[in-house]
């Protein structure tokens, strides 16, 4: 999967991750929380090094706690779907190669996989429940030059008051 947007929904004004099959026609939504919707936003680490002064974000702790437990990370998967709620898992590879799988919120997930570069995978069932052709969902596109996307997510969340998000 491929980051496609990262948009605000009109209605709920919560931050909403668009992923589309990088070989396929099909994209999901994935509602995020803010915090996480703002390191996506952010993207991927540019391999500066925090020690040296440099600007780090909660989730650029992971890969070097992980890589000091013998294992790496490979890449993050949306696992299920069930009454309308994703779960995830973070994927690892330990010392001896064997897979590992964390379960994480979906948010987490996606927020270490766009920081680190990882690769991003939806179960199939889910794409087949709840997938939908892109280019219903994009009619113009899905290529917004991410400075537009960041500016538009900004202008939400200065705007944004803890009330919107009350059901």
């Amino acid at each position: 999967m491929q980051v496609l947007r990262l948009v605000v929904h009109a209605r709920s004004r919560q931050p909403v991750l668009v992923l589309g099959e990088v070989d396929g026609e099909r994209c999901v939504p994935i509602f995020l929380r803010p915090q996480q919707a703002e390191v996506i936003a952010v993207g991927p680490r540019e391999g500066g090094d925090p020690a040296a002064g440099e600007t780090a974000l909660v989730q650029d702790v992971l890969v070097p706690l992980v890589g000091a437990l013998g294992a790496r990370l490979t890449g993050a998967e949306i696992t299920d779907l069930v009454d309308g709620v994703y779960t995830a898992e973070l994927v690892l590879r330990d010392e001896a190669a064997a897979e590992v799988r964390v379960k994480v919120r979906p948010s987490d997930a996606l927020a270490v996989a766009v920081r680190e570069g990882l690769a991003i995978g939806v179960a199939d069932a889910i794409l087949d429940e709840v997938g939908q052709d892109t280019s219903e969902v994009f009619p113009d596109g899905t290529d917004a030059p991410p400075h537009e996307q960041l500016r538009e997510f900004r202008e939400f969340l200065d705007d944004v008051t803890p009330d919107d998000f009350r059901r």
